[in-house]
């Protein structure tokens, strides 16, 4: 890493799962699906190209890949760029009664709606992720999965830009 755009449309579909899969998290048939829409003009067309495919899923896929992301502020193995992702939002360093409250707010969550919140942490603070997790504690069920999967789409986005040079 980084990849140019050249190097991604030329790749064997191995080279590509390999380099792009985890942009959606533990999903890597997502990349394997999109390889055959080869080439791509742009990281937003490659990234349109692959939010179509997580659309085009059954709700059981679509709760699978909820389900795929880690715990915010859990310190538990994840995925090498949720490691990155929660360091930069300063996760990885919680004091203790801090990561009681993340460990409280994410099980709460978990309760009401099955799977983990999720958020494009990039740009936030330990505060405004709290902020975060109360306000959508208060939504309902179908609103909070289309809020998780639109956070997924914009995490895999992030991901996918910060892979590309040029």
């Amino acid at each position: 890493m980084p990849y140019s755009l050249v190097q991604l449309n030329q790749m064997t579909e191995a080279e590509f799962v390999q380099a792009i899969g985890p942009a959606f998290e533990d999903t890597p048939q997502i990349a394997a699906q999109v390889w055959a829409q080869r080439p791509f003009a742009s990281v937003a067309d490659l990234h349109s190209k692959m939010v179509a495919i997580v659309r085009a899923m059954t709700d059981a896929d679509q709760l699978t890949l909820i389900k795929a992301h880690p715990d915010l502020g859990s310190r538990v193995a994840m995925a090498e760029a949720s490691v990155a992702e929660q360091s930069q939002a300063g996760l990885s360093q919680l004091s203790a009664a801090e990561y009681e409250r993340f460990q409280s707010l994410n099980q709460r969550y978990k309760d009401r709606f099955g799977f983990p919140f999720i958020l494009a942490v990039a740009g936030h603070t330990k505060a405004s992720i709290l902020e975060n997790f109360t306000q959508r504690l208060d939504h309902d069920l179908a609103t909070e999965k289309a809020t998780a999967l639109s956070q997924i789409e914009t995490i895999a986005h992030l991901r996918l830009s910060s892979w590309m040079q040029g």
